[in-house]
């Protein structure tokens, strides 16, 4: 049997829920009911495995069981970056990427695009939710242009498309002079986090039931499949489909394989646009591993600013009022660099999500055993890699051998953790020294 010593908890309100209605969340079970497929956990991975189970079979019985309210959690404290290319522009990190990774990693996050572009055409959305604009990444540092000019002569040899701006021509964009070039991607989707996860899951048509505020208690092994508890329910279930990422640990799951990491954001109050030059939609991420993600958004009450930046290991996979204000003084600093004509704007929202991460940057997927399914460890990217596993992961619930499962289950199995406190010591040190050397970016 498998039980849940704890639960995702939640104390700060990002602003993408924040900036939407309050959800009029599904009710939790108050039953038993029986399935052929449960998913636990209705993010990225969880919805986007709902969603491709109902496209290969219209007939399947699935339950969705999510711990609190869609959008609430991970999903919706995501930057939004559903992006088709590798992410890192780092001559040490692509390098040392063949071109083969390069092409797989492609493979898998394009899968995540095509679901997603494919429900917004499907559904109406509009680019409120989805917004297929690109991505910027940028630079403000002669080593972030040389990793810059290295990374365009990667995606040229592997044949896509980019473009390279100068500092005048970035500044048209943004509307910052700091940055000093910058390197167009078209192939990124920008999403609102909540607003798509809210989307997908009110998509979701019987067979496919959701229940909210519904966390799973335990789930165990019984004869022709699996029994999950919840507190007022339980589901019968042939297959499970494990999609909670690093809280698959509260199961008692992957002991000594994740880092619990979380990243840190800050959203302006809204400005007229007037004030700032550039595009009114933007979003660029940094050429640097580990510098600051900014975003601009366009409302109807003016435009707002994302940043994002800074990391923090806790094993507990828990953080508090203490460490999102802190980060939160680091945002205030990259803001007032990049903006400074902004002078005066306040932080309106500021809150912090998490990400969990295998050593050797892994994912955990696969059968764990017969009928139990995992699609964990992100290792950030969480929009394009969860949804990627999600997908992968119906897939191989219904016995598919389709490139998706060829792809993630060749990945190396995720090396051991090294015992605590050596591990809290270890991934502290390694994550001041990668913000370090990141500097201004």
């Amino acid at each position: 049997m498998y039980v849940a010593k704890k639960f995702p908890r939640n104390d700060s309100l990002s602003a993408w829920v924040g900036l939407l209605p309050a959800r009029q969340a599904r009710p939790a079970l108050s039953s038993a009911v029986t399935v052929d497929v449960a998913i636990i956990g209705a993010g990225f991975a969880g919805l986007s495995a709902a969603r491709r189970l109902s496209q290969l079979d219209a007939n399947l019985r699935v339950a969705v069981l999510e711990a609190g309210v869609v959008g609430e959690g991970a999903t919706g404290r995501n930057s939004g970056f559903i992006i088709d290319l590798p992410h890192e522009v780092s001559a040490e990190d692509f390098g040392d990427t063949s071109t083969e990774r390069a092409r797989r990693d492609i493979t898998l996050y394009r899968s995540a695009i095509g679901l997603a572009t494919d429900m917004a055409e499907q559904y109406g959305w509009g680019r409120e939710i989805l917004d297929p604009c690109g991505r910027y990444s940028v630079a403000i540092s002669a080593k972030g242009d040389a990793h810059i000019r290295t990374y365009a002569q990667q995606l040229k040899g592997l044949g896509e498309s980019h473009e390279i701006l100068d500092a005048q021509g970035i500044y048209a964009v943004t509307g910052s002079r700091l940055y000093t070039s910058g390197l167009y991607m078209p192939g990124t989707v920008m999403v609102q986090p909540a607003a798509y996860i809210r989307a997908v899951a009110d998509s979701l048509r019987s067979p496919v039931s959701l229940y909210e505020n519904c966390a799973v208690l335990s789930f165990q092994k019984q004869a022709g499949g699996w029994l999950l508890k919840t507190r007022e329910g339980s589901v019968s279930a042939q297959r499970i489909i494990l999609a909670t990422n690093g809280h698959a640990q509260s199961f008692g799951l992957f002991p000594s394989q994740l880092l619990h990491v979380f990243t840190y954001a800050s959203m302006t109050e809204p400005f007229d646009p007037r004030r700032l030059a550039g595009k009114r939609d933007w979003a660029a991420t940094p050429a640097l591993p580990m510098g600051t993600t900014v975003r601009r958004v366009s409302g109807a009450d003016g435009d707002r600013i994302l940043i994002r930046s800074r990391y923090s290991y806790h094993a507990g996979i828990e953080i508090n009022d203490g460490h999102v204000q802190s980060a939160g003084r680091v945002h205030d600093g990259k803001f007032a660099d990049r903006f400074p004509g902004l002078l005066g704007l306040k932080m309106q929202y500021r809150w912090g999500g998490p990400m969990a991460l295998t050593w050797n940057s892994v994912p955990l997927f696969g059968e764990i055993e017969p009928g139990l399914i995992s699609a964990c460890a992100c290792n950030g990217l969480g929009a394009s890699k969860s949804s990627a596993a999600g997908i992968a992961a119906a897939e191989a619930a219904m016995g598919l051998k389709s490139p998706l499962v060829d792809i993630l289950s060749k990945y190396d199995s995720p090396k051991k953790l090294p015992p605590q406190p050596l591990l809290s010591i270890g991934a502290k040190a390694d994550l001041k020294l990668r913000e370090w050397r990141a500097g201004r970016e």
